[in-house]
C-alpha cells in the first residue's frame, strides 16, 4: 500500500492515540510478556461480502467490530504487551467500536483511557475530540445534532494552546477537505476486496473495515459541522507562525573555504541530475564512458558514470530517475496534485490545494485507484530528487552519487516471495560493496519496510496456507532482508549510514522495521520534529538518536521545480548534510568522531516523557573545529 493510501486510511482512526503502557500489577505479572509486534496472535474473520459493500451494513459491521472486540480485550487480559503504540492501536479501536455501537459511556470510557495513556504533547491534547463532540450531540436535542456537535467541537479546540496543537489542527482540517465516500468506498474496493474474496480477513485488513464504517457513518455524515469548527479554530490563528529555529542554526559552507570533497551516496528513488544544482556536484566515475553501453571500468556495472540503480524487480539499471513516464503519468499533472496535498497539510489556501480539495472531495470510488496510483507513483518519482537537493545545501564540496532503488507503486503490487527476497538482499548487498569500492563517506537511506507490510502483501495477494503459515513466510522474507542489509552495513565500518526513522508514530523495534531498527555504530537514526523544534505527530521512534527539521522542508523535484514536503525522509538528509560539513572541513574525523560531534552539538528538548536531541549545525561543526585543533 502506497504512502498516500496510507494517510488516508490513517484519517479513519481519528482516535487513534499514543499510549503508555498499563501500569504493573499482580495480574500483570502473571500475563505473558510481549516484546515483538509478531508474537501476538492471529485473528481471522469470516466477512458476509465484500468489504467495499459490508461497510454500509451496520449489522454487519456491529458484527464484526464485537469479533474483533472480544478479541482485542482477550489480547489486552492474556498478555503483558510491551510497546506503547501497539497499546495504543487496540484502545483507539474499542474506542471506533464504541462509537459505532453507539455506546457513550464506553466511549468516553476510551477516551479517557487513551488521552491519559497519551505521550507526544499535541496528541494528548487533541486525541477523542471528534468522539466527544459527537456524543455530546447524540446526548443533546435530536433537532440541533449539527450544531451541537459544531459549537461543542469548536469550543473545546478554541481552548486547547494554539503553539502546541497547530500542526495537528490543519493537517485535520486538510483531511477534511479531501475525505469523501468515492475515497473511503474506492480504498477498499482496491485494498481489501480481493483479498476478501477468500471469504475472510485477518484483523490487521478487518480493522480497516470498522475505520471505513466510523468515517462513513459518522465524519463523513458530519463534515461541514466537522470542518467549520476546525476552520474556525485554524483561520482564527491563520497569522500566527511558529517560528523557525532552524536559520539561525545552519551552517553554509563556501567555495572559498578550504574544503575537502565528501563523497554523499543518495540510496533513493533515483535524482534528477538535470537540475543545475544537483547535476554540478554530481560524483563522475572517470572510468567510464558515458552511454557506450559497456563496463569500461570491469566492476560489473554498465555506465555507472554518476552511480548505479536497480529496477523493481532489483535488475540492474544505469537509468537513475524513476521513469514515470513508461507508466503514462504525465509529471507536470501530479506534481500540482502533490503540491495541493502538502499544503492543504499546511493550511496554505493556495491554487492547488482548491484544485485538489475540488478532485479528491468529488472523485468517483472508480477512478480511485487511478489517481491514487498515480499519485504514488509522482511520490517514487520525485522523492530521492528532493532528498538529494537537502542532503547538498550549502555544501560545495558535496559531490552526490545516486543509487536508485526502486518501489512498487500500486495499491496492491507483487506477491513477496522467497526469491525475490533474495535477489533484493543481493542488489542491497552489492550496492553497498559499491560505495565503500568508490570511497562514499555518508549514505542517506530515507525509506524502509516492515514485518506486518510484508505479511498484509501476503494476504492481499492470495498467498495460499493459513495465517499462521503466511507469518512464517513473512519472517523468512523479513529475515532475509535485514540480516544481509545489517551484515553489509556492519562490515562498511569506515561509512556513516544515516536513516529516517519512519512516518508511522511507531516503536520500530518493537513492530521490526528495517534499516531504523538497526543498530550498529556506523548507523544513525533520525526522527523528525517541525520548524520549531517541536515532535512531529508522525514520527516513528525507538532507535532515533537525533531528531532534526521534518516540516515543510523546502527542495527540488524532478524538472527543477522546488516542493516542501514532510516526513522523516527530509530529517535524515538534513542529518546527512551536517556529516558532509563535518568531512569537508575536517576529512581526517572518523565515522564514529562524525557522529559523536552531531550527537554531542545537539540540543535536549522535551517532549511528554521522552527528551529528544535536536540536531544544531552550528554547534557541531564548532566542537568539531575546537576538538581538531588540539
Amino acid at each position: 500500500m502506497n504512502a498516500f493510501l496510507r494517510h488516508i486510511f490513517a484519517f479513519l482512526t481519528l482516535a487513534a492515540a499514543l499510549t503508555l503502557p498499563l501500569p504493573a500489577t499482580a495480574a500483570a505479572e502473571a500475563r505473558t510478556v510481549i516484546t515483538r509486534l509478531s508474537d501476538l496472535p492471529t485473528y481471522t474473520y469470516t466477512l458476509p461480502g465484500k468489504p467495499s459493500v459490508m461497510v454500509t451494513d451496520a449489522a454487519a459491521v456491529r458484527a464484526l467490530a464485537e469479533a474483533i472486540e472480544k478479541d482485542i480485550r482477550s489480547d489486552l487480559d492474556t498478555y503483558d504487551i510491551q510497546d506503547v503504540t501497539t497499546v495504543r492501536r487496540m484502545h483507539g479501536t474499542l474506542l471506533t467500536i464504541a462509537m459505532l455501537k453507539g455506546d457513550n459511556v464506553e466511549a468516553r470510557k476510551q477516551v479517557a483511557i487513551v488521552r491519559e495513556m497519551q505521550e507526544k504533547p499535541s496528541a494528548r491534547l487533541t486525541s477523542g475530540r471528534i468522539a466527544e463532540a459527537v456524543i455530546a450531540a447524540r446526548e443533546g436535542p435530536s433537532d440541533a445534532f449539527g450544531a451541537t456537535l459544531r459549537t461543542s467541537l469548536e469550543s473545546a479546540l478554541a481552548k486547547l494552546p494554539w503553539e502546541v496543537v497547530q500542526d495537528d489542527l490543519q493537517s485535520t482540517k486538510g483531511r477534511l477537505e479531501i475525505i469523501s465516500e468515492g475515497l473511503v468506498v474506492g480504498g477498499l474496493e482496491t485494498s481489501l476486496d480481493p483479498p476478501a474474496e477468500s471469504g475472510q480477513l485477518s484483523q490487521q485488513l478487518a480493522d480497516n473495515i470498522l475505520g471505513a464504517a466510523f468515517t462513513l457513518s459518522i465524519v463523513i455524515a458530519n463534515k461541514e459541522a466537522l470542518h467549520d469548527a476546525y476552520a474556525a479554530v485554524v483561520d482564527a490563528h491563520k497569522t500566527e507562525l511558529k517560528p523557525d529555529i532552524w536559520a539561525e542554526r545552519d551552517v553554509v559552507l563556501s567555495a572559498s573555504d578550504a574544503l575537502a570533497p565528501v563523497l554523499v551516496a543518495v540510496w533513493d528513488t533515483g535524482v534528477d541530475l538535470g537540475i543545475g544544482a544537483l547535476g554540478g556536484q554530481a560524483w563522475v566515475n572517470v572510468n567510464e564512458v558515458p552511454g557506450n553501453g559497456r563496463d569500461d571500468d570491469g566492476n560489473g556495472m554498465v555506465d555507472d558514470v554518476n552511480g548505479i540503480g536497480w529496477t523493481l524487480y532489483s535488475d540492474y539499471s544505469s537509468e537513475l530517475l524513476f521513469p514515470i513516464r513508461s507508466l503514462g503519468t504525465d509529471p507536470a499533472v501530479f506534481q500540482q496534485y502533490y503540491k495541493g496535498f502538502g499544503d492543504l497539510q499546511a493550511n496554505i489556501d493556495s491554487d492547488e490545494a482548491t484544485e485538489l480539495k475540488t478532485k479528491l472531495s468529488s472523485l468517483p470510488k472508480d477512478d480511485y485507484q487511478s489517481f491514487v496510483e498515480g499519485l504514488g507513483a509522482y511520490g517514487i518519482y520525485a522523492h530521492g530528487t528532493h532528498v538529494s537537493g537537502i542532503a547538498l545545501a550549502g555544501n560545495p564540496a558535496a559531490r552526490l552519487m545516486a543509487a536508485r532503488i526502486t518501489f512498487d507503486h500500486r495499491i496492491i503490487g507483487d506477491r513477496p516471495t522467497i526469491a525475490q527476497a533474495y535477489k533484493d538482499s543481493a542488489a542491497a548487498v552489492r550496492t553497498i560493496d559499491y560505495f565503500v569500492e568508490q570511497g562514499v563517506k555518508v549514505v542517506n537511506m530515507s525509506w524502509g519496510g516492515d514485518l506486518s507490510g510484508i505479511e498484509a502483501a501476503l494476504e492481499q495477494t492470495g498467498a495460499p496456507g493459513t495465517p499462521e503459515e503466511r507469518r512464517a513466510l513473512a519472517r523468512r522474507i523479513y529475515d532475509i532482508g535485514y540480516k544481509a542489509l545489517a551484515e553489509a552495513m556492519r562490515d562498511a565500518s569506515q561509512v556513516l549510514f544515516v536513516i529516517s526513522a519512519g512516518n508511522s508514530d511507531n516503536n520500530v523495534g518493537f513492530d521490526e522495521v528495517y534499516p531504523s531498527s538497526i543498530q550498529l555504530p556506523n548507523i544513525i537514526v533520525s526522527g523528525a520534529v517541525d520548524q520549531a523544534g517541536d515532535q512531529t505527530s508522525f514520527t516513528s521512534f525507538g532507535n532515533s538518536e537525533v531528531y532534526a527539521n521534518g516540516f515543510e522542508v523546502d527542495s527540488y523535484v524532478p524538472g527543477g521545480a522546488r516542493l516542501k514536503l514532510s516526513g522523516t525522509s527530509m530529517s535524515a538528509p538534513n542529518v546527512t548534510n551536517l556529516a558532509a560539513k563535518l568531512w569537508a572541513l575536517h576529512p581526517e574525523l572518523t565515522v564514529a568522531q562524525v557522529k559523536q560531534f552531531i550527537i554531542d552539538g545537539s540540543d535536549d528538548r522535551q517532549a511528554g516523557e521522552r527528551t529528544l536531541k535536536l540536531m544544531n549545525p552550528r554547534r557541531s561543526i564548532e566542537l568539531a573545529a575546537a576538538a581538531t585543533a588540539k
